[in-house]
């Protein structure tokens, strides 16, 4: 069978899979490696750690493919937004990459805003002014060290350093990813003036930008390492979102798609760029004439991780009861626990939340660990529980976490509605997508069916059916929701999504209300700012 492979490098792992003609897939290798938080509101990755994945991840699979006898054809890449490395003159990382996580420029942000800019930039590059821009770390920088900032050879993103490290060629990036910036101009199609003075950068040491369906090869080395033959296509692809909507088979009109992995989105598919009149969602391309509208949320299944660490019970041991109040700081948070470990102790949290009615009894959870972006693109949130009395259990505070995230997706939703977008049913795909929780909390908030693709990696086969309609194999992407195979299917409760409705106010009330309280005990605790040298070499 000729196969095409598609490449996801994603916060936490890189996926590779290999798929037919129909979508089927036909070989699947994932490659993890940890998100490093070395200081407060950092969040970073290293470089070298995300190029050895992809290529590990590129061998594998080619691997795989030639011991079933398939062919392959083409390669597609994905990868996550917002992320920025230093980088030199030919492509190699001067530093980590720093992620859409990292909350380092969130005083660039108030400034930007303070200033009056924010709303015309986000209306002209389709990205909201928030700390998880590439736009708002470069003027972090700016600050920081202006003379590491330009004397730097080149910035860019993982998707740059993935092309350069498989290709050794051209410094180039797809339109996804940089209409995912805030540094690019999505109607003009030109990096923008006002974004590169406000970051402090000049076009020169940005990537050329090309069509995500745009066709490279790979170098001689990594043709070499990986099995392939040199004149494999490489179609650089697009973003993980845009992507996970055509893996998913979300890109006709009404169906949305969800993503729920360490963090997750609400997304739909338009016929050309756009900016909605609130400034509550991003706008990012799929290709040139379709494109995704959509909100972010930094926190999902990363909620539940956490209440596996800091909820948990300690390991049993003889005479325990199973019921001390423990803070957290034990071995159920260590380090050292298998992903499997922790894979067992988010499903046994998810079962026993499940026995807990809609509502979570009265409490309310702001599930914002990582701060938060959509819909009010606020640097600076915090996580909180309200409404929390002595009768409440783990049980009860894991439900609630759910039922948060699900809340800030519906909220999305809300913006959608006000701008014409009508959804009537949702395609969800992403780990979390695997509890039946999370997919029946999902379906209430949305007050919409959800279908849970039935596929293991969604993202990374829409980076392989791109790459297909790159190589004149799939001429329609709408034909794709035809080969997306459906698994499970959820309608939402009357009366949860009834109950929903009527919190979701709340959720936007107290969200907003404790940002002066959440800015107060941030001054009470200062940490100086990073050191660049730290930040950019370590």
């Amino acid at each position: 069978m000729d196969v095409v492979i598609g490449i996801d490098t994603g916060t936490t792992s890189t996926k590779g899979i290999a798929a037919g003609p129909g979508g089927e897939i036909r070989a699947l290798t994932s490659v993890h490696y940890p998100l490093a938080v070395p200081g407060s509101g950092r969040a970073e990755l290293d470089a070298g750690s995300l190029v050895d994945a992809a290529v590990r991840a590129l061998t594998d699979v080619a691997a795989a493919a030639r011991e079933r006898g398939d062919r392959v054809i083409g390669i597609g890449l994905s990868s996550f937004l917002h992320a920025l490395v230093p980088m030199d003159a030919s492509g190699k990382p001067l530093g980590p990459v720093v992620t859409w996580a990292d909350n380092r420029a969130a005083a660039e942000c108030e400034r930007i805003v303070a200033a009056g800019r924010a709303k015309d930039l986000q209306a002209r590059t389709g990205t909201p002014v928030h700390p998880m821009s590439p736009l708002t770390k470069l003027a972090w920088w700016a600050r920081a060290d202006r003379d590491t900032l330009t004397g730097t050879p080149r910035w860019g993103g993982v998707k740059e350093l993935i092309v350069a490290a498989l290709t050794g060629g051209p410094f180039q990036v797809d339109l996804s990813i940089a209409s995912g910036t805030g540094l690019y101009d999505i109607h003009a199609r030109r990096w923008d003036p006002e974004a590169l003075e406000i970051a402090g950068v000049s076009a020169g040491q940005l990537a050329e930008v090309v069509p995500t369906t745009h066709v490279l090869r790979l170098s001689a080395d990594i043709a070499a390492a990986t099995g392939l033959s040199p004149d494999t296509p490489l179609v650089i692809g697009a973003a993980d979102g845009p992507l996970a909507n055509l893996g998913v088979g979300a890109t006709p009109a009404g169906i949305g798609a969800v993503s729920l992995g360490t963090s997750g989105a609400l997304r739909t598919v338009v016929d050309r760029p756009t900016a909605d009149a609130a400034g509550r969602l991003f706008c990012y391309a799929l290709t040139e004439d379709r494109w995704v509208i959509g909100g972010a949320v930094n926190n999902a299944g990363s909620v539940v991780r956490w209440a596996g660490q800091a909820l948990a019970a300690p390991a049993p041991s003889a005479g325990s009861s199973g019921s001390s109040g423990s803070s957290g700081s034990g071995s159920s948070g260590s380090s050292g626990s298998s992903g499997e470990d922790s894979d067992d102790r988010d499903a046994e949290l998810l079962e026993e939340a499940a026995g807990i009615i809609a509502g979570s009894e009265g409490l309310l959870c702001l599930p914002y660990l990582l701060g938060e972006r959509a819909p009010w693109w606020r640097p600076g949130m915090r996580g909180a529980y309200l409404g929390l009395r002595r009768e409440h259990g783990r049980p009860h505070l894991v439900r609630a976490a759910v039922e948060g995230v699900c809340q800030q997706l519906a909220l999305v939703r809300d913006s959608f509605d006000t701008e014409g977008a009508q959804l009537t049913e949702i395609r969800a795909t992403g780990g979390a997508a695997a509890s039946k929780l999370w997919v029946s909390v999902l379906a209430s908030a949305l007050d919409l069916p959800v279908t849970v693709a039935d596929v293991p990696e969604g993202t990374a086969l829409g980076a392989c059916l791109l790459a297909r309609h790159a190589l004149g194999e799939l001429p329609d992407l709408d034909r794709a929701a035809a080969l997306i195979p459906t698994g499970r299917h959820t309608e939402p409760d009357p009366d949860d999504a009834a109950l929903y409705r009527r919190l979701r106010p709340l959720v936007e009330k107290s969200a907003l209300a404790v940002l002066d309280v959440v800015a107060e005990l941030d001054r009470l605790a200062p940490e100086p700012l990073p050191g660049t040298e730290k930040a950019v070499r370590s």
